[in-house]
């Protein structure tokens, strides 16, 4: 059975994209739009939890929407003042956790450059 490929930008922050060159250069990373607004569903205090999950995790894309959601309710909840029991707290720090909420995970994310890369060659200097 074959490897599983590497992800472009774990290829790139090892360097295995320099070490084998031929196996990364057709190999896009995926596009996705921005988280954007919250979903109509979420009450008050849970949309105030979407624009601060928004601040403070600035890599989150459209496809995280449903962990947000989850999240954000969760969070939503906690700050009107209810009790969420253990049980919601730990799905909480799972979702952060899969999306890069916590110290030891941030290391793994790889967020996206806001910047076009300068081409001279192109006349983009």
């Amino acid at each position: 059975m074959a490897n599983p490929r590497t992800p472009t930008a774990k290829a790139r922050a090892t360097g295995a994209d320099i070490k084998n060159p031929g196996r990364h250069v057709t190999r896009k990373a995926p596009q996705a739009a921005t988280l954007g607004k919250p979903s109509q569903f979420l009450d008050v205090n849970g949309q105030q939890a979407w624009e601060g999950f928004r601040r403070e995790l600035p890599w989150l894309m459209e496809s995280d929407r449903a962990l947000i959601e989850i999240a954000s309710s969760v969070r939503g909840r906690l700050l009107a003042g209810e009790d969420v029991g253990i049980t919601a707290l730990s799905m909480l720090q799972s979702i952060l956790s899969k999306l890069g909420g916590s110290p030891a995970d941030r290391s793994k994310v790889a967020v996206p450059d806001d910047e076009k890369e300068r081409d001279e060659f192109f006349g983009d200097s």
